[in-house]
């Protein structure tokens, strides 16, 4: 290994370590996909989860300031071929080698200087556009490493990955609605008045998402072995939390924020190891 490669390597140490710091569901999932997928996933989670937490953490710093470097920082590096930020250097890696469409990530940094403005009151348009730009374009990423250059099986696919991304988002935004609404004065969901979040609000916004998650199904059960277990595991972990926060009254949400246990987590995933070397998914 000569020393560019060790470079490499760090840069994709670094990602794996952002993967498992921030998100241990995450992480753990990851290890169902072959090797030869696992890193990429790394590189990916690695740079949305940094731009993420740009616009989600750092309230005392200039937030703006910073996105508009992180971006600066991420295309020099797609044009350069080299980054000292491993996070972006990894990244912008994974993109050239995976052919990572640009207008995927544009759409993603959209979204996140979305959240540097007003997010309130948004209508179906702005929350579409948002939920596409945060999620959809994430799990298209993803898509394009799992396809690994079969244009055709991506078109196939592409629809059923964008309800698995915008399923996760809407979930996450009914997790962190107590967070998102108190901390951070923001109010995904058009046409509903969290000053006053209702029961019936809350059936509409989880109909919404059982028909995001019964149509990725049919795309996981197409995806390929070598990435339909974890994608499978990231599936079965959210709606697990979405069966949880389908219990919960519209009050409970807008005060506490639900989880699930890790004892269930580590369920979960004795599960899918269960069903490692078989060619389906329950």
């Amino acid at each position: 290994m000569n020393n560019f490669q060790i470079f490499n390597h760090i840069s994709g140490l670094t990602s794996k370590m952002v993967t498992e710091k921030y998100s241990t569901s995450f992480s753990r999932a990851s290890t169902l996909f072959k090797p030869e997928i696992r890193q990429h996933i790394y590189n990916i989670y690695g740079f949305v989860r940094f731009a993420d937490e740009i616009v989600d953490t750092f309230h005392d710093y200039d937030k703006a300031k910073l996105l508009d470097e992180f971006e600066k920082n991420y295309r020099d590096a797609l044009d350069n071929g080299i980054s000292l930020n491993p996070i972006l250097h990894s990244f912008c890696t994974t993109q050239r080698e995976k052919n990572i469409p640009q207008h995927l990530v544009d759409a993603f940094l959209h979204s996140m200087r979305m959240d540097l403005g007003d997010i309130k009151d948004l209508n179906d348009e702005k929350y579409n556009e948002y939920i596409y730009g945060s999620a959809e374009v994430v799990g298209l990423m993803c898509l394009k490493v799992f396809v690994d250059g079969n244009e055709e099986e991506y078109q196939k696919l592409k629809p059923f990955a964008q309800s698995l991304g915008a399923a996760f988002q809407k979930i996450n935004f009914l997790r962190d609605i107590s967070a998102d609404y108190t901390d951070l004065g923001r109010t995904y969901f058009p046409n509903v008045n969290f000053r006053n979040f209702s029961q019936q609000d809350k059936l509409e916004i989880e109909k919404d998402i059982a028909k995001d998650f019964e149509h990725s199904l049919i795309g996981i059960k197409m995806l390929p072995m070598s990435s339909r277990l974890a994608v499978f595991m990231a599936y079965k972990y959210y709606t697990n939390l979405f069966k949880k926060i389908k219990k919960c009254k519209p009050e409970i949400l807008m005060h506490k924020r639900i989880s699930v246990s890790n004892a269930r987590k580590v369920y979960l995933f004795g599960e899918m190891i269960l069903f490692k070397n078989l060619n389906f998914v329950r």
